[in-house]
């Protein structure tokens, strides 16, 4: 999108994109400088838009989750990305990185993941623990 109108008409094109993602669109100070809904839309010299550079897809996402299909998977969600997540947190310490470096903390982070993983897979033991922690 390279432009963005106001409701009076007048045009808003794009002057950068910040740091974080965001694309700004400016608008001319000389046309709003008569412009009847001045105080509705604004009350600085222009009118200064901000739109993420992933909003589109952002949309998409919305408007898939509002689907039938997008209603039944975010009705498990809790129970199995949600839970998977909050898991590593709390069960295999992934709320902190144990080491430094990019080849370390990706290897933490591999290691959670299969544990995850062999926990998932492996049939559900009758033993009950002894308590005191995870790994007790």
């Amino acid at each position: 999108m390279n432009a963005f109108a106001c409701p009076m008409g007048c045009i808003l094109e794009y002057a950068t994109t910040d740091r974080e993602g965001y694309h700004q669109y400016k608008s001319n100070p000389e046309d709003y400088a008569v412009c009847p809904l001045r105080e509705v839309c604004f009350s600085k010299k222009q009118k200064v838009i901000t739109h993420h550079i992933w909003e589109k897809y952002k949309d998409i996402a919305r408007k898939n989750k509002l689907t039938v299909t997008g209603k039944k998977f975010y009705k498990v969600r809790y129970s199995t990305i949600e839970r998977s997540f909050a898991d590593a947190k709390e069960l295999h310490g992934y709320r902190y990185a144990r080491f430094r470096g990019l080849k370390s903390v990706q290897m933490q982070a591999y290691l959670t993941a299969t544990c995850q993983n062999m926990k998932k897979n492996s049939p559900p033991s009758d033993q009950k623990r002894s308590g005191g922690g995870p790994f007790f």
